[in-house]
C-alpha cells in the first residue's frame, strides 16, 4: 500500500509501504483534542453551571463570544430591521434551500403500522409520536451557520413536537445574526435563545429560571459540546455524538483534479479539527491533487485554518477503488464523494458512510445547503451505528397490543414454559390466572 501523510508537508512526495506494516487505525487517525482534557474542562463548566447558572453562564458568553447580556431571551423587538438587513438574493437562495428541505423531509413522515393479526386474535400495531420539547442548536464557530435552522427545524416541525427551542451564540454586541434571524423569521420561529458551548447544552438538560428543561437536544459537532452531551444523556436524550467535520475522497485516475482538490478545501474550512482524507487507485492523480491544493489554497480567505486542518489529514493509493472503498468502510466517513466513473455500481459495496455524493458534479457544498438532504450528521466512526438527523429524530415509536382470549388457549404453553425457564415466577403466574380465568 502506496500512502501520503500531511498532505500540506507532502507535496510531491509519495512515501511506499506495504500495507501489513502500516497501522490503518493510526494512519487515519482524526485530529482531534485529548478526550480526557476536554472531558474534565466540561465537567468543571458543569459544577460551576449548577452552583451559579446565570452567573456563570454570562461569564462564559463574555470571555468566549465577547459579549454582555442582561437576558438570554432574544426580544422580538430584534426582528424588526431583519428583512433590510439580507439582500433579496440570499433571502431567494434560503426560500430554495427551505424548499427542498421540505421536500425531501415530507418523504420521512414516518407511516403508522395499522393493527394487524400476528397470531390468532392478537393484534399489533405501532403508532408514530412527536417528543414535546426539543432544543436546536444554531453554531456559530467562526460564521452564523443559519443553513443548520433549516435542517433542523423543518424536520421538528413535520414531526409536530409541540415546544421547538433554539439557541445560537451571540456577537460581540449581544445581537444575533441578522441571517440567523431573517431564517427565523421565515419559519415562524418564537423561543431563541443567545447562549452557546456547553454551558448551553447543561442549562438545557437541566433547566433554569429562564431556559426550559428541554427532552432532546439536536447540536451538530464540537468536542466540548459532544462531551457535555454525553454527560447528560442519561438525564435528557440527544441526538447523536458528533465531533470535527470531516469528508473522505475517492478518486480513479480520470477524476478531475480541481474538483478534488475544491472538495477537500471546502470541509478544511470548517475548522483547524477538521480532517479530509484523499484515496486514490491513481499515484499520478494523487499528486495532480496536492499541486492543485497548493494553488487554490492561495485563493481561499480561510488559508490558515485549511493548512491546520491538512496536518491532520491524509491520501492514500490503493490497488483499485474496490480497495479504496474497504478503506473508507474502515474509517466510516461522515461525507464519502465518489469522484469516479460510474459510481452507482459501488453503492451496494458502501456500508459506512452518512452522506454519499455521487459523480463529479455532486459536490458536499450543494448537500451543506440546498439538496435537500439534511446536514446535520454524527462524525469519529460513528457511521457504523448512527444515522442521520430525520424526521424520526424528533419522535419515537409506541407499539399497541391487544390480545383475545382465544389467543391464550393457543399460546399459554409457550408463555408458560419460558418464562419458567427464565425464572421469572411472576410472569408465569400472570399468564396462569388468566388461563384459569377461561
Amino acid at each position: 500500500m502506496k500512502y501520503i501523510k500531511n498532505l500540506n508537508e507532502s507535496k510531491n512526495r509519495i512515501l511506499k509501504d506495504f500495507w501489513e506494516n502500516i497501522s490503518l487505525d493510526s494512519l487515519l487517525k482524526r485530529g482531534m483534542q485529548d478526550d480526557s482534557k476536554v472531558l474534565e474542562i466540561v465537567k468543571d463548566i458543569e459544577r460551576n453551571i449548577l452552583k451559579s447558572w446565570d452567573e456563570y453562564s454570562k461569564m462564559l458568553t463574555n470571555k468566549f463570544d465577547w459579549a454582555e447580556l442582561e437576558s438570554f431571551k432574544v426580544n422580538y423587538s430584534e426582528f424588526q430591521w431583519i428583512e433590510e438587513m439580507i439582500s433579496d438574493e440570499l433571502k431567494d437562495a434560503i426560500v430554495l434551500a427551505k424548499e427542498n428541505i421540505e421536500k425531501f423531509h415530507k418523504r420521512q413522515i414516518p407511516q403508522d403500522l395499522e393493527p394487524e393479526e400476528t397470531s390468532i386474535w392478537v393484534f399489533c400495531s405501532k403508532k408514530f409520536r412527536w417528543i414535546e420539547d426539543v432544543w436546536l442548536y444554531i453554531p456559530w464557530w467562526t460564521a452564523p451557520l443559519f443553513s443548520t435552522l433549516l435542517m433542523l427545524w423543518i424536520p421538528a416541525l413535520l414531526a409536530w413536537c409541540k415546544n421547538i427551542y433554539i439557541c445560537t451564540p451571540p456577537q460581540k454586541d449581544g445581537s444575533i445574526a441578522p441571517e440567523v434571524l431573517y431564517t427565523a423569521q421565515l419559519i415562524w420561529i418564537k423561543n431563541i435563545f443567545k447562549i452557546g458551548g456547553a454551558q448551553a447544552i447543561f442549562s438545557f438538560a437541566y433547566g433554569t429560571n429562564e431556559i426550559p428543561r428541554v427532552d432532546k437536544i439536536f447540536w451538530p459537532w464540537n468536542s466540548f459540546v459532544t462531551a457535555a452531551k454525553m454527560l447528560v444523556s442519561s438525564k435528557v436524550a440527544i441526538d447523536m455524538p458528533a465531533w470535527p467535520s470531516e469528508v473522505l475522497v475517492i478518486s480513479d485516475s480520470k477524476a478531475n483534479s480541481v474538483f478534488v482538490a475544491a472538495d477537500l478545501l471546502s470541509q478544511a474550512e470548517h475548522g483547524p479539527d477538521s480532517q479530509v482524507v484523499l484515496i486514490s487507485d491513481s499515484e499520478e492523480k494523487i499528486t495532480e491533487v496536492l499541486s492543485e491544493l497548493d494553488t487554490q489554497l492561495e485563493k481561499i480567505e480561510r488559508k490558515e485554518v485549511c493548512k491546520k486542518s491538512l496536518e491532520n489529514s491524509v491520501a492514500i493509493c490503493t490497488e483499485d477503488i474496490d480497495e479504496a472503498i474497504r478503506v473508507s468502510n474502515i474509517y466510516a466517513p461522515e461525507h464519502l464523494l465518489l469522484q469516479v466513473e460510474e459510481p452507482s455500481k459501488y453503492i451496494s459495496k458502501i456500508l459506512n458512510a452518512w452522506s454519499v455524493f455521487l459523480g463529479k458534479y455532486s459536490c458536499e457544498s450543494a448537500w451543506d445547503y440546498a439538496s435537500g438532504t439534511n446536514h446535520t450528521l454524527p462524525t469519529n466512526w460513528y457511521a457504523k451505528s448512527y444515522s442521520w438527523v430525520s424526521v424520526e429524530s424528533f419522535g419515537k415509536w409506541i407499539t399497541f397490543q391487544e390480545l383475545n382470549k382465544e389467543w391464550i388457549k393457543n399460546i399459554w404453553k409457550a408463555v408458560e414454559i419460558m418464562s419458567k425457564a427464565e425464572w421469572l415466577q411472576a410472569h408465569n403466574y400472570a399468564m396462569k390466572v388468566r388461563r384459569g380465568s377461561l
